[in-house]
């Protein structure tokens, strides 16, 4: 009786095991698959020029899609990275008329305190994650369209600037915004996994009333997070207006969402509590990977990018709920 016992409770321990693995490896095992897959059907994927291009692109959104990996794991949402991404930009192409440091710092600057509103009224008035963003999202957009006169005027970055070397420049080949990139999830990483505040998020996340309990800095810790949501937001409008030398008012319309499915893609829960920033890179990749597999066959309408992006999330958010539960039974 006792064997068969203990039987039984390896099975479901190796069960349980095996769903947290694909929880949280399933979209790097789909990535590389898709990447042998296009490599074999489309001889231009593996071209040095093509994976250039699709590191280049993908970036952007990482640099976006990093600040939503902590804000999804602390059990909240950011609605508003999109609107503060497309007003970083601008704002950066307004400011390098005046200069590199302006046209850094100053959307760096309004972007991060739109973040650290969102987080004071998070934190301190106890609001919705999803009505304070939302609030910031419209706020942002609106304040674009203002000083863009409703998209009218659009601001140049000047010819020969040392800003557009942020966006235009590379090294070895590769574009400088993907070593930002990288260099931002390696600190990200570190971060998250090796630091008080990495632990903070995580508890924040699984259970926010015992963290209170633990007496860990809850609102300080959200605070931090938006305030760095928004930072990164306006960080990669401002590698996006050094790349196309301009600050394109059309941005980030739904964008917000393209950082939370890839997020979500890569293994982090939208209820909080568990995540990764690798996996969140995978979900950048795997994404550009579809995006240009569809390219590639040429065939197909782009419009379908989001229809393939968005069945996809559907079916791992599926999963996610599904391995969630067979690891509580």
């Amino acid at each position: 009786m006792t064997t068969v016992t203990e039987t039984e409770t390896a099975a479901t321990e190796r069960g349980a095991s095996l769903a947290a693995v694909v929880q949280r490896q399933g979209a790097a095992v789909v990535l590389v698959l898709g990447i042998v897959a296009a490599w074999f059907a489309f001889p231009r994927f593996g071209s040095a020029d093509n994976l250039r291009d699709l590191a280049l692109q993908g970036s952007f959104l990482a640099v976006i899609a990093l600040g939503m990996t902590f804000v999804i794991i602390s059990g909240g949402i950011d609605l508003s990275v999109g609107s503060v991404y497309a007003l970083g930009g601008v704002l950066a192409a307004y400011g390098s008329r005046y200069g590199l440091f302006v046209a850094i710092v100053l959307p760096l600057v309004v972007c991060a305190l739109i973040g650290l509103v969102n987080g004071l009224l998070i934190a301190r008035t106890k609001m919705a994650p999803f009505i304070v963003t939302l609030a910031s999202l419209l706020f942002a957009r609106g304040l674009l369209l203002a000083l863009t006169s409703e998209g009218a005027t659009t601001y140049k970055v000047p010819d020969g600037s040392a800003f557009l070397w942020l966006g235009q420049g590379t090294i070895f080949g590769v574009g400088v915004p993907v070593y930002l990139a990288l260099v931002l999830f390696a600190i990200g990483g570190v971060v998250l996994r090796r630091t008080r505040f990495g632990q903070s998020v995580f508890a924040l996340g699984g259970a926010e009333q015992s963290a209170l309990l633990m007496g860990l800095p809850v609102a300080r810790t959200k605070i931090t997070l938006y305030t760095l949501s928004g930072t990164l937001a306006g960080l990669a409008g401002v590698l996006t207006a050094a790349y196309l030398q301009s600050g394109v008012t059309v941005l980030g319309v739904g964008t917000e969402l393209d950082a939370i499915s890839v997020v979500v893609i890569g293994g982090t829960l939208l209820t909080g509590g568990a995540g990764t920033i690798l996996g969140t890179l995978v979900g950048v990749l795997l994404r550009i990977l579809i995006q240009n597999v569809i390219n590639q066959v040429g065939t197909i309408d782009s419009n379908y990018q989001t229809v393939v992006s968005g069945a996809f999330l559907l079916i791992v958010v599926v999963i996610q709920r599904l391995l969630a539960r067979s690891r509580r039974s």
